[in-house]
C-alpha cells in the first residue's frame, strides 16, 4: 500500500499558504499527440478558468470512477464483514509457527487480510476525500479507521513470535522450500528483530495506533475548519481568501495586493499558532516515544533502519546542500534583479517573469503536455499514462469540500487514482506529471510483483515522480523558440530545484531539530519553533530573501511532517530522479528497459537502495546530490546568461 501526497513542483507556494494538499464513460485514447511548444503553455485567459462549487457539477470524465473498486456500498460493507472475520481466524495461528509449512499458512492468511483491508481503506479514503463536508463519508472512513486499529491490534504478535524463534530453527524456516517466495518478505521484516519487543507490548503498542495518528488528524481539521476574510483589490472588488485566490493573487502584478493577502493570510495562522505547536509537538513527541520503546537512538533512526536506509544518507544530504547554498541565493539574487526590487519578500516569488504565467493551461491540454514530455520512457508508458488520463483514473478540479493538493493512492485490486486540485498553471501541469509517475510505479509494480512486494519503499516513493517533471521539462525546453519561452522553462525547473531540493533540505534539518530538542527535554512552544525555523530559514536563504516574520510559522503548513521523517526523500529522490533522466535521455531505450524492469517493477522486492543501484544512481554517497548541484548550477547559467543577453 502506498499513498503519496502532494507535489513538489508547487511547494514553495504552498507554504505561504495553510496546506491546500491533498459510473462514467471513457474516451478513446488518441494513437498520436502533436507536439507542444513551448508558446503552447498558455491559451487561454484566466477567466476561461472553469469553477466548480459542488461535485456534482463537475463532469464525469474528469472523476475517478470508484465503483471500479466496489460497485455499491454494501458490497464494500461486505468486505468490512469479511475483514472482521478474517482478522478474527488470523490468531488461530498465534503459537504455531513452529515449521516452515505453518509460517507459510500463516503468511498466506495474512496476504489476504492485508489485501482485502487494503482495498476497504482505499475506497473509504477516496470517497471521503473529495467530499470532506459528507458526514456519511467521514462515518465511512471512521470505519475504515477502526478497522485498521483492529488489524494492527490482532496481527501484531507476528514479528515478535518470528523473532522468538530460535536462531538455527530460524535459518531453517528461511531456508525452506515452501517459503522461497516469501524469504524476502521475512528476511526483510527479521531487520527490525533486535528492535521488536514482546507479544505482550507489541500488542499495546498497536492499540495505541489511534493516539498516534491523532497528530495528524487534528492537523488536517483544522486545516479544514479554519475560515479566512476577504481583502479589497485596486479595483474596489472584494476577494475571500482561500488556498485557491491566495495562489493566485501571489502570482499576480500587484504587489501592494500581494503583500496584504501575505500578511492577512498570515496573521490568522498565527493567530492559530499554540493549537499548530502542540499539533506538532504531540507528533515528535508520539515519534521519540515509538524510537526510544523499540530501542533505537532516536526518532530518526527508526525511521529509515527499518527502511534499510543508513542515518549518514539523511546526514550527507544535509552536508551537501549546506556547501551549496550559494548557489540557492545566487538564484533568489537573480529573480531580485529581474523584479527590479530592493529587497525579495516570499509574496514577490511568485511573481510571472514572462506574460505565460498570468495564462490558464486548460486540462484536456495538460494531457498532451505530459503525454508528449514523457515519450521518452516509450510508447508503452505513454499509451498506460493516455489509459489513466481516459479512464477515470484521475480525479481533476477543486470542490468546497474536496481535500486539498494531490496524492496518489490505490489498492493491488485497483489500478491507480490521482488525486487533483487543478488550476492551470505551469505547476498544476508538473503536478498532473509528478502524480502519473506514482501511477506508474504503482501500476508497474503490480503487474510484476506479488502482493507482499506490491509496495514500494518509501525512500523510492518521490523517484519517478519527480523524474517524470524533469523529461516533461526537457521536452518543453528543448521545443522553445523564444527567449522568454526559455526564460519561462528555465525559472519554472529551477523552481523545482528550490522547492524539492533545498527546501525540503531545509524542512528535514528543522525536523531533525525539532525531534533532537524535544528528546532533550526541551519544549516545543510555538515561539520555540517559530524561532528555531526563522534560524534555519536565514541559513539557507541568508540576505537574498527577506527574513519576514510571517516565516517563521512556515513548520506549521508542512502536512508531511506528519509521516515521521519523510520530506528528506524528496530531496534525494529528486537528486536519483535527475541522475535517472539524464540516463534516459542519453541512453535511450537501455535506460529505459533497466529502469522499468529494476527500479518501476521492482516494489519492495529488494531493498531501495539496492533498487535504485541496479537502475543506475547509487544513493549510498553523496554523488548523486552533487550532480543534481551541478545540474542546478549549469541551468543558472543558462537563465542568467538569457537574462543579460541583448534582447
Amino acid at each position: 500500500m502506498r499513498k503519496t501526497l502532494t507535489t513538489l513542483s508547487a511547494m514553495l507556494i504552498a507554504l505561504t499558504t495553510l496546506y491546500i494538499p491533498a459510473s462514467t464513460t471513457s474516451a478513446a485514447a488518441p494513437s498520436r499527440q502533436p507536439t507542444v511548444e513551448a508558446q503552447d503553455l498558455a491559451l487561454e485567459p484566466a477567466s476561461a478558468r472553469p469553477e466548480y462549487r459542488t461535485r456534482a457539477q463537475v463532469p464525469a470524465q474528469y472523476k475517478w470512477n470508484l465503483e471500479s473498486i466496489y460497485p455499491t456500498q454494501s458490497a464494500w460493507e461486505k468486505d468490512c464483514k469479511k475483514v472482521e472475520a478474517l482478522v478474527h481466524d488470523f490468531n488461530r495461528f498465534r503459537g504455531h509457527l513452529a515449521n516452515p509449512a505453518q509460517v507459510k499458512a500463516m503468511l498466506d492468511n495474512y496476504a489476504v487480510l492485508s489485501r482485502t483491508f487494503d482495498k476497504v481503506h482505499v475506497y473509504a479514503k477516496l470517497s471521503f476525500d473529495t467530499n470532506t463536508g459528507d458526514s456519511k463519508l467521514q462515518a465511512l472512513n471512521d470505519r475504515a479507521e477502526k478497522l485498521a486499529t483492529l488489524v494492527g491490534e490482532q496481527t501484531s504478535w507476528v514479528m515478535p513470535e518470528l523473532c522468538a524463534i530460535p536462531e538455527a530453527e530460524l535459518k531453517t524456516v528461511l531456508s525452506a522450500k515452501e517459503l522461497i517466495s516469501y524469504k524476502p518478505f521475512l528476511e526483510d521484516a527479521l531487520k527490525t528483530k533486535p528492535h521488536t519487543l514482546s507479544q505482550e507490548m507489541e500488542s499495546v503498542l498497536a492499540q495505541t495506533h489511534p493516539l498516534a495518528k491523532a497528530p495528524e488528524k487534528i492537523y488536517n481539521m483544522l486545516q479544514k475548519d479554519i475560515l479566512f476574510p476577504s481583502l479589497r483589490d485596486k479595483d474596489g472588488h472584494d476577494i475571500h481568501l482561500n488556498g485557491g485566490t491566495y495562489s493566485t493573487i501571489l502570482q499576480g502584478n500587484d504587489r501592494d495586493l500581494r503583500k496584504r493577502a501575505y500578511e492577512l493570510y498570515n496573521k490568522v495562522i498565527e493567530h492559530y499558532q499554540d493549537t499548530y505547536a502542540s499539533t506538532f509537538a504531540a507528533e515528535v513527541q508520539a515519534n521519540n516515544f515509538a524510537g526510544k520503546v523499540h530501542k533505537y537512538d532516536s526518532a530518526l533512526e527508526a525511521s529509515l533502519l527499518p527502511n534499510g536506509i543508513p542515518p549518514d544518507v539523511y546526514d550527507q544530504l544535509l552536508n551537501t546542500v549546506h556547501k551549496n547554498l550559494p548557489l540557492l541565493q545566487r538564484y533568489m539574487n537573480l529573480k531580485k534583479e529581474l523584479l527590479k526590487v530592493d529587497q525579495l519578500h516570499v509574496y514577490d516569488l511568485y511573481v510571472p517573469i514572462t506574460s505565460h504565467e498570468a495564462r490558464y493551461i486548460p486540462f484536456d491540454e495538460a494531457k498532451r503536455m505530459v503525454l508528449e514530455g514523457l515519450k521518452p520512457m516509450g510508447d508503452d508508458y505513454v499509451a498506460t499514462l493516455a489509459k489513466a488520463f481516459d479512464s477515470n483514473w484521475i480525479d481533476v478540479y477543486s470542490t468546497e469540500d474536496k481535500r486539498g493538493g494531490g496524492y496518489q493512492w490505490g489498492c493491488y485490486d485497483s489500478h491507480p487514482f490521482v488525486l487533483l486540485n487543478y488550476q492551470g498553471h505551469y505547476d498544476d501541469v508538473s503536478t498532473v506529471a509528478h502524480e502519473l509517475g506514482h501511477a506508474m510505479q504503482s501500476y508497474y509494480t503490480q503487474q510484476k510483483q506479488p502482493y507482499l512486494y506490491s509496495g514500494y519503499p518509501i525512500f523510492t516513493a518521490e523517484v519517478a515522480s519527480t523524474m517524470n517533471e524533469t523529461l516533461m521539462f526537457k521536452s518543453l525546453y528543448k521545443n522553445a523558440t523564444t527567449r522568454d519561452d526559455k526564460l519561462y522553462l528555465l525559472n519554472q525547473y529551477l523552481e523545482t530545484f528550490v522547492g524539492t531540493l533545498f527546501r525540503q533540505a531545509q524542512f528535514a534539518e528543522f525536523e531533525k531539530l525539532a525531534h533532537e530538542r524535544e528528546q532533550k527535554g526541551e519544549a516545543l512552544t510555538a515561539e520555540n519553533l517559530k524561532t528555531l525555523y526563522l534560524d534555519i530559514h536565514k541559513k539557507y536563504f541568508g540576505n537574498s530573501l527577506a527574513a519576514d516574520p510571517e516565516i517563521g510559522m512556515q513548520w506549521s503548513r508542512v502536512p508531511h511532517f506528519y509521516y515521521g521523517f519523510y520530506v528528506y526523500q524528496y530531496a534525494t529522490s529528486f537528486a536519483a530522479s535527475t541522475a535517472l533522466a539524464k540516463l534516459v535521455l542519453e541512453e535511450g531505450q537501455p535506460a529505459v528497459k533497466r529502469i522499468r524492469e529494476n527500479f518501476l517493477a521492482a516494489g519492495s522486492s529488494k531493498p531501495p537502495l539496492e533498487i535504485l543501484k541496479s537502475a543506475g544512481v547509487d544513493m549510498s554517497t553523496p554523488k548523486p546530490i552533487e550532480q543534481s548541484m551541478k545540474v542546478f548550477e549549469e541551468q543558472l547559467k543558462e537563465m542568467e546568461k538569457l537574462v543579460h543577453a541583448k534582447s
